[in-house]
């Protein structure tokens, strides 16, 4: 899948259920404005519409913003692997959990109102260490500043 593609809309009927195997995809609320409120930045590993699963309807879009490969799940099916197998149903409760705490984080991160201030939050989250030099993008985006803030504080630390 290419930049920029609607994997589903908000409104649209839950059939699928998705993990995200390469690349970047985001779950995105569109305003009346025009603006676009970023819910969820779903990376290698995470899975898109968890919330979405028991209800009829997404509450959300997903868009791929990165060239990403999906691996996609009959909502069904899933379903009837969560009901049948309390193990299954107990890691999915645990990926559920990890996922509200990040969330509440990010919340958390992006309250803070100074760069450096998000930044030592990020870094607590992550026991004080940085990701390889060429993904810092990818912690700007977490912590809701722009790269260019983000390299202005990392130098500054220096």
């Amino acid at each position: 899948m290419t930049t920029d593609v609607s994997i589903f809309e908000r409104g649209d009927p839950v059939r699928s259920f998705y993990r995200v195997e390469s690349g970047v995809v985001h779950l995105v609320r569109r305003q009346e404005n025009g603006n676009v409120f970023i819910l969820q930045r779903a990376h290698s590993g995470s899975v898109l519409g968890e919330a979405s699963l028991f209800t009829s309807h997404y509450h959300c879009s997903a868009v791929a913003v990165d060239t990403c490969v999906l691996k996609i799940y009959s909502t069904a099916d899933v379903k009837k692997l969560i009901e049948g197998d309390v193990k299954v149903a107990l890691a999915y409760a645990e990926y559920l959990g990890k996922q509200l705490r990040d969330a509440r984080l990010r919340s958390e991160i992006t309250s803070l109102r100074r760069v450096s201030e998000r930044l030592d939050a990020w870094l607590i989250w992550h026991q004080n260490s940085l990701p390889e030099k060429g993904t810092w993008n990818r912690v700007a985006d977490e912590i809701g500043v722009s790269p260019e803030a983000l390299y202005r504080e990392l130098a500054r630390r220096r």
